[in-house]
């Protein structure tokens, strides 16, 4: 990988063009997630704007499959999520973020949410966000995903996740140092 003049990756021209063609045919396959958007009007933003390219590569090598999912006509921003079935494989067994990190005393995870959404140049999907992605679809049938969680229930030391069961979407706590094999997160980029 290479980086750009501000420091920012930036994928090779090869790949970069491999990833076009996997965001198009995902694009053209659900069309009811974008209603109105032009594939076109994405793909000329994405190529320009190599740093945002290597993030949304970043979010399909976790196995997020991103997707676009609206158009922020204020910012004149495209809103990617990941639309992955079920919580990114790529991305599970972290616990929340850094301070729940360092709290464990052993068989720390890998990694935690924060950091790695931080390392991709993604945000972990807010609560409202995930209940938006669920009307365009059943995801996390089998899995849950780690959602931003609220300042005031992190300084409790807890962390909140989702998940959709019976057709329902459920918002769930845990402490912000637990992590297990079937919860990931679900990340979010504007372009």
């Amino acid at each position: 990988m290479s980086s750009t003049k501000n420091g920012k990756n930036k994928l090779p021209p090869e790949q970069a063009s491999a990833l076009l063609d996997i965001l198009k045919t995902r694009f053209e396959k659900n069309m009811k997630r974008h209603k109105g958007i032009e594939w076109i009007k994405v793909q000329a933003r994405l190529e320009a704007n190599a740093a945002k390219l290597w993030s949304l590569n970043e979010m399909e090598q976790t196995g997020g499959e991103p997707d676009v999912v609206d158009y922020d006509k204020k910012k004149g921003e495209y809103i990617f999520y990941d639309c992955s079935a079920e919580s990114p494989k790529g991305r599970r067994s972290l616990c929340y973020d850094r301070d729940a990190w360092n709290a464990r005393k052993e068989f720390k995870p890998s990694d935690s949410v924060i950091d790695m959404a931080t390392a991709m140049g993604i945000e972990p999907l807010t609560e409202e966000q995930y209940r938006y992605l669920q009307q365009s679809g059943s995801f996390d049938t089998k899995t849950s995903s780690w959602i931003k969680t609220p300042e005031a229930i992190r300084k409790l030391g807890g962390a909140v996740f989702c998940d959709r069961r019976y057709d329902t979407v459920f918002l769930y706590h845990n402490g912000a140092e637990s992590y297990y094999a079937a919860r990931g997160f679900r990340g979010s980029i504007s372009v």
